[in-house]
């Protein structure tokens, strides 16, 4: 994915914040209510168009169409798409393994009282009884993904913006605790999910669209498992996952694609975190032309001395978050342009845009800010991205 050749470009990760009349619908589709669904279609195009004008008045160059179109969340919209999948209860055994519930992890274990309520007002509770299983052979519709490039490229061409992406799902954190009941081993579920993800991300890609490959669960699961696992072999487990991507990427043009990873990302202590150093070489491994990262929050801040000492490959560029998500205080556009230019500085201007550390909106029915706070956070990036590029192109003195 090329940067401008001239200034810091701005964008986001996808997920933003959806309007009251689409949650209403998306309330009706979860609860699995009737609906008008004429009525729905309409009043998703209508909020898709509205949201792409807002980003470009907020001055985002790269554009998405918020995920307005995914049910249940940024990763298990997938299952929508899928055949071959059931959903049953955990049983007591499967409860306690940390393979197979949503839930477990270090930071649970530190913070029992804190989840308890989390779980609750985000909704994670309904989920956390239950998990997938792989009932028979996988296959993929395309007909969902024909409707969202549509809905964005209308919208889009009614704007005035540099390109747009749509988010889709990496093969680690579309199925992560999915049981397998149909294919002969691991790999083989993870090669046949990966055949069909590539499908997803073809049909973006020939539509004219960036494609961003969204794998929270890459990262996450490091403080899900171990221990009892070691870190090698959480690594085997995350290189498995990783060849399996760019297998599903075989073909996808990188300049055309950007991955992007985040440590689960919910707004929670993140006190066991596997530390950026200890996996960005596998992050690296990815063949897309762009890497998007956790950057701004202070879980996370620090890390920008890691590329310091890891080499950049030639042509690919760094999207590092500078907004957080996960805060409802505003950050200021000067501090955007420091996290932006202190890291130009390392891997060169042409090889950086601003971008955000994760989504506004963790479900379409979960929002962690304000939305009008959302959208001041995405002026202050793209003012910051402008201050940053003043002072990278030697428009101003440095400060």
């Amino acid at each position: 994915m090329a940067s401008s050749a001239n200034r810091i470009l701005a964008t986001h990760v996808g997920s933003l914040v959806r309007p009251p009349q689409l949650v209403e619908f998306l309330h009706k589709i979860e609860d699995r209510e009737p609906y008008d669904q004429s009525a729905y279609q309409n009043c998703l195009k209508e909020s898709i168009e509205t949201v792409v004008r807002q980003q470009a008045d907020a001055g985002i160059d790269i554009v998405s169409d918020g995920e307005f179109s995914k049910g249940r969340n940024w990763a298990f919209y997938i299952h929508d798409r899928l055949t071959g999948l059931a959903t049953r209860p955990l049983t007591p055994e499967e409860a306690k393994d940390p393979m197979a519930a949503v839930g477990g992890g270090q930071d649970r274990v530190a913070f029992p009282e804190f989840y308890a309520e989390y779980d609750r007002i985000s909704g994670l509770n309904k989920r956390l009884g239950s998990r997938f299983v792989v009932t028979g052979a996988l296959t993929y519709s395309d007909a969902q993904v024909k409707r969202d490039i549509a809905n964005l490229k209308a919208a889009v061409a009614k704007t005035d913006v540099a390109g747009a992406f749509l988010p889709v799902v990496a093969p680690a954190s579309a199925l992560p605790n999915a049981k397998n009941e149909y294919y002969p081993d691991e790999k083989s579920l993870l090669w046949a999910l990966a055949d069909c993800l590539h499908q997803e991300y073809k049909a973006v890609v020939d539509a004219g669209l960036y494609v961003q490959v969204d794998d929270a669960f890459l990262p996450y699961m490091h403080e899900k498992i171990v221990p009892p696992m070691t870190h090698a072999q959480y690594r085997e487990w995350a290189q498995l996952r990783i060849d399996a991507l760019n297998h599903a990427l075989k073909g996808i043009p990188p300049e055309r694609s950007r991955y992007h990873i985040c440590w689960g990302s919910w707004n929670g202590p993140h006190a066991f975190d596997v530390p950026m150093k200890d996996i960005v070489d596998l992050m690296l491994q990815v063949n897309v032309g762009a890497y998007q990262f956790e950057a701004a929050n202070p879980r996370h801040e620090h890390e920008w001395v890691v590329w310091r000492s890891v080499k950049l490959p030639a042509g690919k560029v760094l999207i590092p978050g500078v907004i957080s998500h996960a805060t409802n205080i505003v950050e200021h556009p000067e501090l955007v342009a420091q996290r932006i230019v202190r890291l130009a500085k390392i891997v060169g201007r042409e090889n950086v845009m601003g971008g955000t550390d994760c989504g506004f909106a963790q479900s379409p029915f979960a929002q962690r800010v304000h939305p009008t706070i959302m959208w001041a956070k995405l002026k202050s990036l793209a003012e910051g991205a402008r201050i940053a590029t003043d002072e990278l192109w030697g428009r101003r003195s440095a400060a």
